[in-house]
This record gives structure tokens, sequence and C-alpha cells, in this order.
């Protein structure tokens, strides 16, 4: 039985070379493939999936690795970039879809900048939410004191099980409270997240990410220019990235169109569903 009954998705299941991906679809039409970010599931794109099958759209949403009913390897090593790229490829490939629309927020941004980097031919439009480009990350966290101290919450996942017992702590109330303080979340969409973060390995693997970036030295060697139509959509509130790392990396995305939210955080498309709705609508249909 779906998670989210009036959603109206199925679930499915892709063996991505070992490491099993779980994901929800709805509708009929062109692809399009959702990923999302820390520390949500398949379900932070529940205002758009609706919207976007409506439109006439064949709608994917990933349980990325390490989140809900997706596979949770225990080391750090197995949530490099590449790696979870690889995963989104074999969702691609098992649709028998492609090329397709790829969208990815926060975290499943960097995967779907990857993505569409690695796999350029399972992929014809991507569209980014709050999730800079990594070559303007990685130039702001060398340079700018700003940057680097918007990361800073970054250290916090860096020990070895200690932020694991303290996400757990009080029925994962850090976690709890900082969906209530950065988005428009109501309490039952959290308790939603309390499931999926309950799963067996999850906040391990949800804290990997953080873990394996700290093997920073070979992302500037994965970089290739991307000549495929992309929108970046931009919540201006966003407590994490500093506008600057909206500048400078025309080179390596030539055909790109950014669109500011300005009353709207780092989950924009739980803060302003209907104008993310429209701007990913509009753009996947060009």
């Amino acid at each position: 039985m779906p998670l989210v009954p009036e959603l109206n998705v199925s679930d499915r299941i892709c063996d991505a070379g070992g490491t099993t991906i779980h994901y929800v679809e709805a509708g009929h039409g062109p692809l399009i493939v959702l990923l999302h970010g820390f520390p949500e599931f398949w379900y932070s794109w529940r205002h758009q999936i609706p919207a976007l099958a409506a439109a006439g759209f064949h709608v994917i949403a990933v349980d990325l690795r390490g989140y809900n009913e997706s596979s949770k390897p225990r080391e750090a090593a197995s949530y490099r970039l590449p790696d979870l790229a690889k995963d989104v490829a074999a969702v691609i490939t098992q649709s028998g879809e492609s090329p397709c629309i790829v969208a990815g927020h926060d975290w499943g941004g960097a995967v779907a900048w990857l993505t569409a980097m690695l796999y350029p031919a399972l992929v014809r439009r991507l569209i980014i939410l709050n999730s800079p480009h990594p070559v303007a990350y990685l130039r702001e966290m060398r340079r700018s004191a700003r940057q680097k101290w918007r990361a800073k919450y970054q250290l916090f996942f860096q020990p070895p099980w200690l932020p694991e017992f303290l996400m757990r702590r009080f029925r994962y109330a850090i976690l709890r409270r900082s969906l209530a303080r950065l988005g428009a979340f109501t309490t039952d969409e959290i308790e939603r997240y309390v499931d999926a973060w309950s799963e067996p390995g999850a906040l391990t693997g949800m804290t990997n990410y953080y873990r394996a970036m700290r093997k920073r030295k070979g992302m500037r060697g994965l970089m290739r220019r991307i000549d495929i139509p992309t929108l970046m959509i931009w919540g201006d509130l966003d407590p994490f990235f500093t506008r600057e790392t909206l500048r400078d990396f025309a080179e390596y995305v030539p055909d790109i169109g950014i669109e500011h939210i300005p009353d709207s955080g780092h989950f924009v498309q739980t803060d302003a569903p209907g104008k993310v709705n429209e701007l990913m609508i509009g753009f996947a249909r060009g």
C-alpha cells in the first residue's frame, strides 16, 4: 500500500548493480525524475507529483540510497556522488524512457548535476532547486568566509555514531525542529519524515552523505560541461548557500536560466509549491 494513498502513487524497485533503489511513480507521458535532499525522501515532492502527473508527465520520485526504503550501505565511501548518480542512471535506464527530465533539490540537486554530466545521453532537461553547481560551491567554500560559516552545520555530521545518537534522541527532536523552523511543513508531514528516519540504517545513510564530502579533491576532475537546457529555481532566503554560489559557472552550463522566489527558503518546493509547479511544468514542456 502506498505511503500516501491520496497521492495515487505506485511503489517500484530498481536493482542498481547491487543497490536497491525504491521509487514511486504516477502519471503518463514524458518522464521526469525527482531527487530529494536531506533529511527528506521521495515525499519531498508531495506537492509536485500530482501537479506534474496532471500536466501530462510520467513522474518518478526516488528514495536516494540511504533513505527510506532504498538500500543503506554503512560505509561513508558508498555515498560519493558518482555512485549516487549511477543509481539514478539505473532508474532511468530501467524505465526505458530516456532521455528524460531530471529535477533535484539540495543533495538531490548535487546528484542531478552529476547525472547530467556523467550520463548526458539520459538527460534532456535539468531542473535544480536550491543546490549550487559544484564548481561554484567549491569555489565559494575556498574563498568565502561567509559561505564557510553557512556550511558550519556540516561539522555536526562528521564524527562516527554521535550524530545518529543525537538525531535519534527525543524522537528525532533535532530534525523535527529543523524542518519546522526552516520550511512550511505541517505537523502531519513531519510525522511522515519520522517514519522514514526510523527505518533501520536510515540515519547513518543520511549522515554518510556529509561524511563522504570529505573526499572533495576528485570532484573537479568529474566536472563536465552540460549542454542541455537547465533551470535553477532558487528560494532567496536559503540559510545554507550564499548568492555568490549562483555566479560564474556559465562555461559549465551555458544554457541556464535562474528563477528567484524571494519569500522562500531552502525548502522552496514546500514553501512555494504553486510557483515551483508552474515553473517546473512550463520548463518541462518547453
